[in-house]
């Protein structure tokens, strides 16, 4: 078997590689400094530069002037991203566009994925819920008038919606069943109450009252809602994997110069164990990772359906990344809560992460349930 990445994944890697050079991590005020969020826009520069090298075209197929690659390259792009907090809403846009262009019908795709990978339309998800534990499809009411879809109920925590130009909401249907509406930002009915995220990032509560939607911007296909969280939370993986190597890349070369009684503190003993338990981590959680990412790729069939390999990553990288910043802060000192040294900012990404769409225990519960559905033999 061949676990090396395609020609098409490396280059993806390549170009976002170069993208992401001269990204500061440190480019916006601290979040333990700032009362607010710490900027009320992302960073439109990078998402420019993002856009010129394809990079937000990268899984729409070709007759929509994209790419055509899976979420495997999406993640590592996303990983990318994390190494220097990138401050672009890459995960929600593309995850949304993929859904758009996997289950819409033909006239939605060809109105928004062009503009979306020209990085004219921006597109979040509102995957949080009423309360950021609820699942979220059971926040919002849909309910068909005529030829439209109405839509009642909030969702919170809904990563750039000020910024973005229409958010993804799930909502639940009479019968139960899930759908996707790709709601404008500005259309009546839809408010925005401002939050501030752990990491010091604008995020909103949507409150939808009577929102209309009409039915060919509604994605009703069986399944979709349940995909689209899925590639989204494979992605948030991605993300904590790549700001977890650059935390301990950082740590590595803060304790290898850091001398005690004469001596680099790397050399120690108790120190050398620490780093290299969290190295282990990363290795598991980017195995986990790359395991969920072919399994949403792919069609293949596996003793648990996909949503089994995406709890495991996510436990994986919510527990291990919260270890790994938390060793960083050990190992670094005092000098790991300086804010003028970017490691506080890592770790206020890092427990944002370790949170978002359901820290460790709300993923092992949904294991623990699909073992259940699913026996092994």
């Amino acid at each position: 078997m061949d676990f090396t990445f395609t020609e098409e994944q490396q280059a993806a890697v390549e170009a976002a590689k170069a993208v992401f050079a001269d990204v500061a991590p440190d480019s916006v005020p601290s979040p333990a400094l700032t009362a607010g969020a710490v900027a009320d826009d992302f960073d439109r520069p990078l998402w420019r530069k993002l856009a010129d090298a394809d990079l937000l075209s990268l899984l729409l197929a070709p007759e929509y002037d994209g790419a055509g690659l899976d979420p495997i390259a999406l993640c590592l792009v996303l990983r990318e991203s994390a190494r220097v907090l990138a401050r672009v809403p890459l995960l929600e846009n593309s995850v949304a566009a993929l859904a758009v262009q996997t289950y819409a019908d033909a006239a939605l795709r060809a109105d928004v994925l062009p503009r979306t990978g020209r990085g004219d339309l921006v597109l979040t998800v509102a995957a949080g819920g009423r309360t950021g534990h609820d699942p979220a499809e059971l926040a919002v009411t849909a309910r068909q008038e005529g030829a439209d879809w109405v839509l009642d109920g909030n969702q919170t925590a809904v990563p750039w919606a000020q910024n973005a130009d229409r958010i993804l909401v799930p909502a639940h249907t009479g019968d139960g069943t899930a759908v996707l509406a790709l709601v404008p930002r500005l259309q009546d009915g839809v408010r925005l109450h401002d939050q501030v995220s752990t990491n010091g990032e604008r995020h909103a509560e949507v409150e939808l009252d009577s929102v209309r939607a009409p039915s060919e911007e509604v994605i009703t296909e069986p399944g979709a809602w349940e995909w689209l969280r899925n590639v989204l939370t494979t992605g948030t993986c991605a993300l904590a994997l790549g700001l977890g190597q650059a935390v301990l890349a950082m740590t590595s070369a803060y304790t290898a110069k850091r001398e005690q009684f004469g001596f680099p503190v790397a050399t120690f003993q108790a120190v050398a164990v620490q780093a290299a338990d969290r190295y282990i981590d990363l290795r598991a959680m980017e195995a986990a990772l790359w395991q969920a990412a072919w399994r949403v790729s792919s069609t293949a069939n596996g003793a648990l359906p996909p949503a089994g390999d995406v709890a495991v990553a996510k436990i994986w990288a919510s527990e291990g990344i919260r270890r790994v910043v938390q060793t960083a802060q050990h190992l670094h000192g005092g000098f790991g809560a300086d804010t003028d040294y970017a490691l506080h900012r890592y770790h206020a990404w890092a427990k944002q992460l370790e949170l978002s769409l359901g820290p460790a225990a709300a993923h092992e519960e949904t294991l623990g349930d699909l073992l259940a559905a699913h026996p092994l033999s």
